[in-house]
């Protein structure tokens, strides 16, 4: 995913950005679920791929985990019903977390080592493309700033940038700003348990 946003700008808007993060997290949690390997999924491309709608997803080798689904269950399956089996697991997770005091909005930040750069050197050693970035994506001047002035720029909109990539995460998820699922994506995966509906009220 990061090479197909960052190499091949596939994903530019936040709500793209939005629909990988839900369904490619959903689809390798459905792995875990199911007990079998992705290599046959993204490692093997198979033909026409690059044809179809969204070749990141090889939708062709989804449909044959939907019919090996079947084939052992004996239960009609799609895509779409693989994708519905994680989201009631992922979101009864997020629940769970929660009741453990984890779980929100403050919990899904990253470390900013993972998001750019945090020392002096790390910025100067690759000036031109930071420099670059300052002036393309926030029409900032980086000429004859300081390299300490360049960062705390840089940071406060990659961080910027990140808040709003949590907010377009959380609505294509059904989940309310602090990142907990809403009482409505709770009843339309049928999760709504009592004690899971009692916990979830609290933090609409």
């Amino acid at each position: 995913m990061i090479f197909l946003d960052m190499v091949h700008n596939l994903m530019p808007t936040f709500e793209q950005k939005a629909e990988a993060l839900h369904w490619f997290p959903m689809f390798r949690t459905w792995f875990g679920l199911a007990g079998l390997c992705k290599l046959p999924w993204n490692d093997v491309t198979p033909p026409g791929n690059e044809n179809t709608p969204d070749p990141a997803k090889f939708i062709s080798h989804v449909e044959n985990y939907a019919k090996c689904y079947f084939g052992v269950t004996g239960q009609k399956t799609t895509p779409d019903d693989l994708i519905l089996m994680s989201e009631r697991v992922y979101n009864f997770q997020r629940i769970f977390n929660v009741r453990m005091g984890f779980g929100i909005r403050e919990h899904d930040d990253v470390p900013y080592r993972s998001v750019g750069p945090v020392t002096k050197e790390e910025y100067e050693s690759r000036a031109d493309r930071y420099d670059k970035q300052l002036s393309e994506k926030i029409s900032y001047d980086p000429e004859g700033k300081s390299t300490e002035e360049k960062m705390a720029v840089l940071k406060k909109y990659r961080q910027s940038e990140y808040e709003k990539l949590k907010d377009a995460v959380y609505k294509r998820r059904g989940w309310n700003s602090n990142g907990i699922p809403t009482l409505q994506k709770l009843k339309e995966l049928r999760i709504d348990l009592p004690d899971v509906i009692e916990l979830a009220k609290k933090l609409q």
